[in-house]
């Protein structure tokens, strides 16, 4: 089934907002946060929030950022394989906690926090938490305004 947008992507209608957009992008990657992990953080998120046009996007991002297909296929499993760095693995659960807000009362643990903040300095996590909550933004808009992931067949 092919999934027809609600109206074109609100960003495209409202050019004051690819502004704002790229300026929230530049922010989060100038931090020093490996782009391949923004790249895996972004891909994690918008599995959970089921966005196919931010699932295409992040794989296409992570495979540029130097991602191999291996680890790609198991962003969603990260933590039964071993194939992420321990800081990989605590940006996923950084993202995955700050994704699903109302899964539990304290959304980000104490514990998700201090393993992220073993790996990444204040700047790094601003930028993390800065690039999941963009993720989300996008997964949002594309959720409600139904952006398909682009059809590239042969």
């Amino acid at each position: 089934m092919i999934i027809e947008p609600r109206i074109q992507n609100p960003a495209s209608l409202l050019p004051d907002a690819v502004k704002a957009i790229n300026l929230l992008y530049k922010a989060a990657h100038s931090a020093g946060v490996p782009d391949s992990t923004l790249e895996l953080v972004h891909l994690r998120a918008s599995q959970i929030n089921g966005c196919s046009a931010c699932v295409d996007a992040g794989a296409r991002g992570a495979r540029k950022a130097g991602e191999t297909e291996e680890r790609l296929y198991a962003v969603a499993v990260w933590r039964e394989t071993p194939y992420f760095t321990e800081a990989e693995r605590a940006a996923l659960a950084l993202a995955e906690a700050a994704t699903r807000l109302a899964d539990r009362a304290d959304a980000v643990s104490d514990d998700v926090w201090a393993e992220a903040a073993r790996h990444f300095d204040e700047k790094e996590l601003a930028a993390i938490v800065l690039w999941v909550a963009t993720t989300n933004f996008f997964n949002r808009i594309n959720a409600a305004t139904r952006q398909p992931a682009p059809q590239t067949w042969g």
